[in-house]
């Protein structure tokens, strides 16, 4: 693929592309901030298990 080729599909991408509108914004943020809460309490247990599982990390 070629520079030319791929300017040229950029430049279709960009014409197609539009503004969300504000529902749909909105959705997107929530939908982040739950992907951001699921990575975190998924750390957190992972963290949580580590220092259960590991010995004599209490006693520190």
């Amino acid at each position: 693929m070629g520079l030319r080729s791929f300017l040229s599909q950029c430049a279709r991408t960009l014409k197609l592309a539009v503004k969300p509108g504000k529902s749909e914004l909105w959705l997107s943020i929530k939908i982040c901030f739950l992907g951001m809460g699921a990575v975190g309490v998924i750390g957190f247990i992972i963290k949580l298990l580590a220092s259960v599982l590991q010995p004599g990390a209490a006693a520190g």
